[in-house]
Order: structure tokens, then sequence, then C-alpha cells
């Protein structure tokens, strides 16, 4: 493939390089889908299925717009991530608290989702790599496989934190070590750059779900007790200045299409 077709190609990704910076927003993107959701759901009294509509509502139209650009833009495609984080979290809080659902179940659900989701996904296109997003049905597998991600990840995440009770601090430590054990088996060549970068895309959601509680939530429930307000406008605004910069220093947009 030239040089010329591989430029032209890679302005079709609209999902950005992986990068350092990728990995830090993804994280913060999880902890403020645990804290805003929560500061929505409970400090304005939006309720959850209210929080869930209205949040649906802005993630659509994050996504008309996401899927109306012709190329990677930072701020479109982070805000849709933000969203989709808070989405995904009111989707399996609504299953667990309004419909009775328990966290073992709503786990196995989202788990069997996914998996579906991503055997279409290789089935169709023959490829999950994120460097191949370059056309309108790639793009939809990526966002619902997001979405199933980040629902998953609320499951398995409250699963271990509050039914297991680890508690906050500890989860995070499980899941940061379950983080290593796969970048190190990507070292080795053990298991390769997709497989490794969806597992950890999973895990960094109950990863930073549980930074975000142990920041967040009262001191007697192993919290450190900055509250929801405090702690989403901490991470919103971290993200709005990493995201500020990629933009400006193109340091993720994509460089080529596999």
């Amino acid at each position: 493939m030239s040089v010329t077709s591989i430029i032209n190609r890679s302005a079709l990704v609209k999902v950005p390089e992986i990068t350092a910076y990728f990995w830090i927003i993804k994280v913060l993107s999880t902890t403020v889908g645990e804290t805003f959701a929560d500061y929505l759901n409970t400090t304005l009294g939006f309720g959850t299925q209210g929080t869930l509509f209205f949040m649906s509502a802005c993630l659509v139209g994050a996504l008309v717009w996401q899927f109306k650009l012709n190329s990677y833009f930072a701020p479109t495609y982070w805000l849709a991530v933000v969203l989709i984080s808070v989405t995904g979290t009111l989707i399996t809080d609504t299953m667990t608290d309004k419909l009775n659902i328990s966290l073992i179940t709503s786990t196995i659900v989202f788990g069997i989702a996914l998996a579906l989701t991503f055997m279409t996904w290789y089935k169709t296109e023959k490829s999950l790599s994120i460097h191949s997003v370059d056309n309108f049905r790639r793009e939809s597998f990526y966002w619902l496989t997001i979405l199933f991600t980040f629902a998953l990840g609320t499951a398995a995440g409250d699963l271990f934190a509050e039914k297991i009770a680890l508690g906050y601090f500890t989860s995070f430590l499980v899941f940061a070590g379950c983080i290593v054990v796969i970048a190190v088996a990507w070292r080795l060549q053990l298991i390769n750059s997709v497989l490794a970068f969806w597992v950890t895309y999973v895990i960094t959601r109950p990863l930073g779900a549980s930074i975000g509680d142990f920041l967040s939530q009262p001191k007697n429930t192993s919290g450190i007790g900055l509250g929801t307000t405090t702690t989403s406008l901490i991470f919103l605004g971290a993200i709005l200045i990493l995201v500020t910069f990629l933009q400006v220093s193109k340091k993720d947009a994509p460089v080529s299409a596999h």
C-alpha cells in the first residue's frame, strides 16, 4: 500500500491512535461515568430513569455528530465516550435498582451481549481492530461494543466492590493488577494487540469506577468523602484540558489503517 493511500485511508478512521493519552482519558471518562451519574441521579434528583432518558438523548445527539464527521475530531469523539460511559452506568444501575436484576445476572448478560457483538463484527468485517473503523457499519459495531463494555464494566465493578465486599480501593488494586497482567502477556506476545486492547478497555471501566467511588463516597463506606460534585468537576476539567491539548497538538490523530 502506498504512502498516499495510507494517508487517504487513515483520514476516514474516526477513532484516535492508542497512546498513553488515550488510556488516561479513558480512565477519567469511566470515573466521570460513575460520579456524574450519581450526581444527576441523587444530588440533582433526576432519579435513575430520568437521568437515563436525559443522558441517552445527549448520547444520541453526540453520536449523530460523530457519524456525520469525515475524520477524527477529538472533542466529539471524547464527548461521545463520556456520555456513553454515563449511559452504560445508568443502564446497569436501572437493571439493578429498578428491575431488581442481580449484578451476577447483569454481568453475564452484558458479557454475552459483548461476545455476540464481537462475533458478529468479526464475521461481517473480518477485523476487530479499531484502526479499521473507517466506514459506517464498522463504526456502528465500534460504538455498540463500547456501550456494552461500559455496561459490563459497571456490573462487574459493582459486583466486586459491593456484593463481594472488596471495597473500592481493594477493587482498584485488583483491576489494576489485571491490567498489568494483560500488558505483560501482550509484551511477551502471548496475546495479540487487538485482544489486549479490548480486554483492557473492559477492565478500565471498573478500574475508573473504583477510583470515582473511592474519591466520592463517604469515609464510613470506605471512600474519602470528596462527593460526586467535586469528583466530577475535577475529572471533567482534566478531560477538557487533555482533549483540548490533543486537538491542538494532533498527537493522537490516526496515522494508519490496517
